[in-house]
């Protein structure tokens, strides 16, 4: 089965956040997505998800992340209007702390029929959201390449996002519980190395005629190529509380996906860690965010994931540059100041015992588009 790359001359970037409908009295997640796409303007980019408490704002395909930030800002201050007159909230956050999965109504769509028909108990539970970010490349090889290396940072965006420490009312001892449960899909989680573009053809061929999937939706690993949009898309992240977090996250990933191109085009061999070092490290920042330790070598030595988030960030700050994306870059250091997501959120419990509490300082974010200081 060919399968061409709609490959990008430019590193144009497109955002989707997938945001919590909640009831405007309890917080809860409520039912509401449908109602509100059917209230919003036809060109609005929302878009149903799995359950119908989760609602999809997608961006354009954006120059830079200035107009990411501003297609958002815009975006956002209309599905406020809608939420409002219709008596809903909203939320992004990786989970919800107290709704239950089981109550979950799931959109009547075929696809969504088929995921839970097929994975059962795994596909029920996904009460999750996170935060997607496209980058474009020019063509399939680079971008198998640029895939294969981005395996080394998924800890590093996942660290920062972490959002979710709480699921089905309890509290998880997790950063990012979301992580945890999405890996329950048969193809989420890390991705294979690939060797080529024609590799990645080939487990396209091998998977759509054996009907495990039908189409590269259906891949849901941590970072994955996009043929159709001729983008790379990052899905490890969280979803993230604020605009300032969400627009600091994909500047960085910009950057970072333009560094490693140029990389490659200079002839540099862009080289990742072994297999069971990705995976032991991604677990390390499901568990512990910017507090883990990774490993840097084949010996086992361990290094302070946040020295080396600031050391990424450095690294970085000469594209970011070029990009016009620096500023934005550098609202990285404001999550590791404040701490990423999971730990205002466990803070708040801890004081008030309340989740209800903690919705409503996420709703907060949400809504003044920076961090709420706990």
């Amino acid at each position: 089965m060919k399968i061409n790359f709609n490959g990008s001359p430019n590193p144009t970037m497109g955002v989707e956040l997938e945001l919590q409908v909640l009831d405007h009295e309890t917080k809860n997640l409520t039912s509401g997505a449908r109602q509100i796409i059917e209230r919003s303007e036809k060109n609005s980019n929302l878009k149903p998800e799995l359950i119908q408490s989760t609602i999809e704002l997608c961006t354009d395909v954006c120059s830079d992340i200035s107009a990411v930030r501003t297609e958002l800002l815009e975006r956002l201050a209309k599905l406020f209007k809608v939420c409002d007159d219709l008596g809903y909230e909203l939320a992004c956050a990786g989970t919800h702390p107290f709704a239950k999965w089981e109550e979950q109504e799931i959109t009547p769509k075929d696809r969504y029929y088929k995921l839970i028909d097929r994975c059962q108990w795994p596909a029920r539970r996904l009460m999750i959201f996170g935060l997607h970010v496209h980058v474009g490349v020019p063509n399939g090889e680079k971008a198998i390449a640029v895939f294969n290396a981005l395996s080394s940072y998924l800890p590093h965006l996942l660290a920062l996002s972490a959002s979710s420490p709480f699921f089905n009312g309890r509290e998880t001892g997790l950063a990012s519980t979301r992580v945890k449960v999405f890996e329950t899909l048969p193809t989420a989680g890390l991705p294979y190395r690939l060797l080529n573009w024609a590799e990645f053809q080939r487990f396209m061929t091998t998977l759509v005629n054996a009907k495990a999937i039908e189409s590269v939706q259906e891949v849901w690993w941590d970072v994955r190529p996009h043929p159709g949009f001729g983008t790379i898309e990052l899905r490890v992240c969280d979803g993230l509380p604020s605009l300032d977090e969400i627009v600091a996250l994909s500047a960085l990933i910009q950057a970072l996906v333009v560094w490693l191109c140029e990389k490659y085009d200079e002839g540099e061999y862009l080289s990742f860690p072994r297999h069971w070092v990705i995976r032991e490290n991604k677990w390390r920042a499901s568990r512990w965010s910017i507090d883990a330790e990774i490993i840097i070598d084949d010996e086992g030595n361990l290094k302070p994931l946040a020295e080396d988030i600031h050391e990424l960030l450095e690294t970085l700050a000469p594209v970011a540059k070029r990009l016009g994306g620096y500023n934005e870059m550098m609202g990285v250091k404001e999550i590791l100041r404040h701490g990423p997501s999971f730990k205002r959120q466990q803070k708040i419990y801890k004081e008030t015992g309340d989740y209800k509490q903690v919705m409503e300082v996420l709703i907060k974010e949400l809504r003044e588009h920076k961090i709420v200081p706990v």
